[in-house]
């Protein structure tokens, strides 16, 4: 126990990350779990007194790579908000609106199923989200978003309120009770299906998509942060990333000696 060093543990992870012959390498966040397990292994050999040191205590886990968020192309997301109000039935409209301020805002599930009708001013075309810590954000509505609202909450909500008992609630259930958040899933999930798209698309992939295309179209990337509500503009530049991967893809098929 004694014998091992700090560049032992360190050769070791780079071994579990380079693999060998035999072995296969590990991928970052594999690789990162086991080099905990090793520290935790000599905390407690040090706590034991069964060694005078802890060599893999200042061996850092590997960073797992960043996930880029998913955004969807425009077409899709047009394909899916048409779907979702096909066939002009009172909850056909409430989906359109519902999906349309989704992706109109960028709201979480959670601020958009939350929302009280005091929250959306259509007419100054303004929504009260309430984020993550209980930040509070207003969000310009675009013309679409706030016509599918305004056709849903004079057409269609009033009549959904009459059946239940849920106060201000914005977006209802067929019952009259506030919309859930595995309702509004399904919602998205089958206006995709029926655009045609994997109904596995999810309300954060209108999110994602809100920002993506806010970006490729120049926004600034704190204005993004505002409009998203995070804490930290490093939360937002992730999606720097994906745009910097689209002009990059553009280059290499356009400019004439970008690829030999």
């Amino acid at each position: 126990m004694t014998a091992v060093r700090t560049a032992d543990v360190t050769d070791f992870l780079a071994w579990l990350r380079e693999g060998d012959n035999e072995h296969r390498p590990l991928s970052a966040s594999s690789a990162a779990r086991t080099v905990v397990a090793v520290r935790g292994f000599h905390k407690f050999a040090v706590r034991e007194q069964l060694a005078a040191d802890n060599p893999a205590a200042v061996v850092k886990p590997p960073g797992t790579a960043k996930r880029l968020p998913k955004a969807l192309p425009i077409a899709d997301v047009e394909a899916i908000l048409e779907a979702s109000g096909r066939g002009g039935t009172a909850l056909a409209l409430r989906d359109r609106a519902l999906l349309e301020l989704l992706y109109g805002v960028g709201a979480r599930i959670s601020e958009a199923v939350g929302l009280d009708v005091d929250d959306l001013d259509l007419v100054e075309s303004v929504v009260r989200l309430s984020g993550k810590g209980g930040r509070v954000r207003l969000v310009p509505v675009g013309s679409y978003a706030r016509e599918a609202c305004e056709r849903y909450l004079v057409q269609v909500r009033p009549q959904l309120a009459a059946r239940g008992k849920a106060a201000g609630a914005v977006f209802l259930n067929a019952r009259g009770g506030r919309l859930s958040r595995q309702s509004a899933w399904s919602v998205l999930g089958r206006a995709a299906q029926r655009a045609g798209l994997p109904s596995a698309v999810s309300p954060h992939t209108l999110r994602h998509s809100f920002a993506t295309h806010l970006l490729d179209g120049g926004a600034d990337v704190r204005v993004v942060q505002e409009l998203l509500g995070h804490a930290s503009v490093t939360t937002t530049q992730i999606y720097t990333l994906v745009t910097v991967d689209k002009l990059r893809e553009v280059y290499a098929t356009t400019h004439p000696r970008a690829l030999r």
